[in-house]
């Protein structure tokens, strides 16, 4: 039986995409089309993981209309969630899809979550039963501040009562790698920022094995876009994949299709970590060959259920 699984998204996008065939600095364009779609690691994450057949909780920090349209955009596709209200708006972002220029992202400020929201979610994990797994996902504004200190206590009792996954990068990352987290995911750019400038000149698998010795994390995956990815399994050496190779149309949330394919074998399929890996990149790969995030065509050779 699947665990429960929660993820937790700390920086909540009410993401906009707008589609032009043409545009250009300076001008005033119309758009061909307009979309609206909320984002978020975390949301993308358990997104993924409806798509495979995986149940999950997406927890958000939700204010203002932003936080609004997001709640209803969840609620259209049947995401089971839990909103933390905040006073500040959720942060916004608009997309620019052309078909003869790269794809444009515009992110709007990041916005923290007032004191009454993070508390609302500390409470929230504490009160969930031992045995879950929950999964860090992405950037979390204010986790450095006093304020954010009962939902770290709350995670810090979850690594003890459950499974903790973490995708995050920033202060989160650094204090994950302090915990006894199962499992850290992260992309190359991130991985290199835990060492100084003199280390980074050492080899992935040499620094993973340093990790691995130094610190509490013992399983870790380290992803490089259509490059090898890395991996280390508790007391196996590091391991090399290379993801198929197709044309790129938009990498955007790969790693969260990535993360969730990973979810989803490991404890619905109950598969060793490295056959999850090998069973998720064609997804991540899949995504990175779409323009949107989570909802490409799955192929029928991809569709394993649990």
């Amino acid at each position: 039986m699947t665990p429960p699984i929660y993820t937790l998204t700390g920086n909540l996008l009410a993401e906009r995409t707008l589609e032009y065939g043409d545009w250009a600095v300076g001008r005033t364009q119309r758009a061909l089309r307009e979309s609206f779609n909320a984002r978020g690691k975390g949301v993308n994450v358990s997104n993924m993981l409806r798509r495979l057949g995986t149940a999950s909780t997406a927890l958000i920090f939700a204010g203002g209309p932003a936080g609004a349209e997001c709640e209803a955009w969840l609620r259209e596709r049947g995401l089971t969630y839990t909103a933390f209200p905040t006073l500040g708006s959720s942060r916004t972002g608009t997309v620019i899809w052309s078909d003869r220029q790269p794809e444009t992202t515009f992110l709007g400020p990041d916005v923290p979550p007032d004191a009454a929201a993070v508390q609302a979610c500390a409470d929230y994990l504490s009160a969930r039963p031992d045995g879950g797994v929950l999964v860090l996902c992405g950037s979390f504004p204010g986790w450095a501040d006093p304020v954010f200190g009962s939902l770290r206590a709350a995670i810090q009792n979850w690594a003890r009562r459950g499974e903790l996954w973490a995708d995050v990068y920033g202060p989160p990352l650094q204090w994950v790698c302090e915990q006894p987290a199962t499992l850290v995911k992260i992309n190359r750019q991130e991985f290199d920022g835990l060492f100084t400038t003199d280390r980074q000149v050492l080899s992935v698998p040499q620094r993973l094995q340093e990790l691995r010795q130094v610190g509490k994390v013992q399983q870790w995956i380290v992803s490089d876009g259509p490059d090898s990815l890395w991996m280390l399994d508790r007391d196996a050496p590091p391991r090399e994949l290379v993801p198929p190779r197709i044309r790129e149309v938009s990498p955007t949330g790969s790693g969260d299709v990535l993360l969730a394919a990973i979810l989803h074998a490991v404890l619905g399929l109950r598969l060793p970590l490295g056959e999850a890996v090998t069973f998720a990149l064609p997804y991540a790969a899949a995504n990175a060959a779409h323009p949107g995030v989570a909802d490409f065509e799955l192929p029928p050779r991809f569709a394993l259920h649990g």
